[in-house]
């Protein structure tokens, strides 16, 4: 690969060239496995092969940064996270911090029925349940999930404050109260859960004439956001999606219901106790984000982004008490 206009993908795909194979070894890599998987703001992401390379976003906190990483790699967590794969030296580009990973068949997008929300939903239980570990992976900082709210909001304040959109998503927020309980729960999270973030490990290779292996289990990738703090975060983005009627009653109940079943501690009887401040603020971030898009993209919200401009003002119509209070 050669990316002579883009010198982080193309150092990136050179690192995953030297991660994939041993030095002199040419490569018989098919193209349909070599490739750009993502390149974000937030992280870029090239296959190779059975791997990915990653660049992490810029500024990434290094401690933090090692502290996850070593998460994903602890043996406490091996049925939740798809590990790293060890690298004789830590990488870095242009001041980011490179790591490498097995490459992991995603979630369909083209067949929704087909969608592991029971096993996502035991997945994050588990990871729930699971003690913070010793060691590296035990200094892990507070997962970002509430602060990637507010940067949501910042991002549109700044990019598309003249918005016909922009008051109502800012009235949202505003009416949401204490988005970060300080005596909140303490627990292992992700911190940016969706089905995205679901893969299979891709196994060994089919051998001609002998039957095929058997599925590999689901995991979770990208642990940039996760650490510790407030479990019911990780549930918000599909209970904000059920709110707002993009996310079918039956499949939240599938979902919800599953991880009540896998000994989940994020939600109570009444799920809603826990779920409402997080699920509000995730609807909030979706329609901020939406907004600073579609200004930089030049184009009209679409209809799903519309429907989250709605529920923003439904939530803005309607102030907790303790809300209320706040404003008195």
């Amino acid at each position: 690969m050669d990316f002579p206009d883009r010198p982080l993908l193309d150092g990136l795909a050179a690192y995953a060239h030297a991660a994939a194979h041993h030095p002199g070894t040419p490569c018989r890599c098919a193209g349909d496995r070599v490739g750009v998987l993502a390149d974000r703001d937030d992280g870029t992401v090239v296959r190779h092969g059975r791997l990915v390379a990653k660049a992490h976003a810029p500024g990434t906190d290094p401690e933090a940064h090692r502290a996850r990483i070593a998460l994903a790699a602890h043996p406490d967590v091996r049925e939740v996270f798809l590990p790293p794969l060890p690298v004789p030296k830590p990488g870095e580009l242009d001041g980011r911090p490179v790591s490498v990973w097995p490459y992991g068949s995603p979630v369909d997008p083209a067949d929704p029925d087909a969608a592991p929300w029971e096993e996502a939903a035991t997945l994050l239980a588990l990871l729930h349940r699971t003690p913070p570990p010793a060691g590296p992976a035990g200094r892990l900082p507070q997962m970002r999930a509430p602060v990637k709210a507010a940067l949501a909001v910042d991002r549109m304040r700044r990019t598309a404050p003249d918005h016909p959109a922009a008051a109502t998503v800012m009235a949202a927020w505003r009416s949401i109260p204490d988005r970060v309980a300080p005596d909140g729960p303490r627990l292992l999270c992700h911190g940016d859960f969706h089905l995205g973030q679901l893969v299979r490990d891709a196994g060994p290779a089919e051998s001609p004439g002998t039957p095929p292996p058997p599925r590999a289990p689901w995991r979770l990738i990208d642990v940039d956001d996760a650490g510790l703090g407030d479990p019911a975060w990780d549930l918000a983005r599909p209970a904000a999606w059920f709110a707002a009627g993009i996310l079918p009653p039956e499949i939240w109940s599938r979902f919800l219901g599953a991880y009540q079943a896998a000994g989940g501690p994020a939600v109570g009887a009444d799920p809603w106790v826990q779920l409402d401040v997080p699920a509000r603020a995730l609807t909030v971030q979706t329609a901020a984000l939406a907004v600073a898009k579609s200004t930089a993209e030049g184009r009209p919200l679409d209809e799903v982004e519309e429907v989250m401009i709605d529920t923003c003002a439904r939530i803005a119509g309607h102030r907790t008490d303790s809300a209320a209070a706040a404003s008195t």
